[in-house]
């Protein structure tokens, strides 16, 4: 896959999975855009191929829509991230930067979840504060948990009895 039809891709994949393709003109008009910013970051360089893709085979793994939501904020925040430092005197920047934010900002409960997600990696677990406050909450940790997983087996069952397969 080229890195043009690659990133067509992973920006098709994002728009799609939250509606935000109205018409078919947007994504051709954002490809454009994408085509000149390629020329700005020398995407055709040698190296780009190097190590496989680094968004879409992320996303392969995410199949709920909540879980998408939760990795596509955070890819969308990352491009983000990579043009604030680009000249934002060019239409196409500025076209881009725009649409990322108005998908970033249909996508704030997953951004709000990425951020819970780097909290608990920041938890000192060896804390004995934190250690009592954990073993406090552990019962209904485990009771979340086999309401879910309950859940998740009424889902299948009622699946299997609908599907005529």
């Amino acid at each position: 896959m080229t890195f043009q039809t690659y990133s067509l891709f992973v920006l098709s994949v994002i728009m799609i999975s939250f509606g935000r393709v109205e018409n078919r003109l947007n994504l051709l008009q954002l490809q454009n855009d994408i085509d000149q910013l390629k020329v700005d970051f020398n995407s055709s360089h040698s190296d780009v191929a190097d190590g496989g893709p680094i968004f879409t085979e992320r996303l392969s793994s995410w199949t709920e829509r909540n879980e998408k939501r939760i990795i596509l904020s955070q890819i969308i925040s990352m491009y983000l991230k990579m043009l604030e430092n680009t000249d934002k005197s060019k239409a196409h920047v500025r076209n881009i930067s725009e649409e990322l934010h108005t998908l970033k900002e249909s996508l704030s409960d997953g951004s709000k979840k990425m951020e819970d997600l780097k909290d608990l990696t920041k938890l000192q677990m060896s804390d004995l504060k934190i250690q009592r406050k954990a073993v406090n909450e552990l019962f209904s940790i485990l009771q979340k948990l086999g309401d879910a997983s309950s859940s998740q087996k009424r889902k299948r069952s009622q699946f299997q009895r609908l599907c005529k397969c």
